[in-house]
């Protein structure tokens, strides 16, 4: 399972999240057609793109703008637990978590284990001024 939060662009907490359990990739960007849809001027249509390699992520930079992990721009890198990725040098930042199969439950609430059951889980937004979020309804 994989889940994805944007980070409030001033402040270290989270406006939105979205849990993934089957996706062999998740595509990030403005485009609807992408399973996170975020609407910035330094986000590209496609973006980025976070795909299953073997028993690992890993993170494809997309977009003209580029993709940083630690201010450095990406092609293409290793996903770990507790990344941030940043989409363009000035846009929204995304924190990816990945919890393995195997991985124990304990600390887990009732509330967390009833979303694990939920394929894209969305927490409270806050919209600012520069970023408007929305998630690709399901057909």
């Amino acid at each position: 399972m994989i889940t994805l939060t944007l980070l409030h662009p001033l402040q270290p907490v989270p406006v939105q999240s979205w849990t993934f359990e089957e996706e062999p990739k998740i595509r990030i960007g403005r485009s609807t057609s992408n399973e996170v849809v975020l609407y910035s001027a330094v986000v590209s249509r496609h973006h980025v793109e976070i795909r299953k390699a073997g028993p690992e992520w890993e993170v494809v930079n997309l977009g003209a703008n580029g993709t940083y992990i630690n201010g450095a721009r990406v092609d293409q890198a290793l996903a770990i637990d507790g990344m941030i990725i940043r989409l363009a040098s000035s846009g929204p930042k995304i924190l990816i978590k990945i919890e393995s199969e195997d991985s124990s439950s304990e600390g887990q609430n009732s509330a967390e284990d009833e979303s694990q059951n939920i394929k894209h889980k969305r927490t409270n937004s806050k919209i600012t001024k520069d970023t408007l979020i929305s998630i690709k309804d399901e057909k």
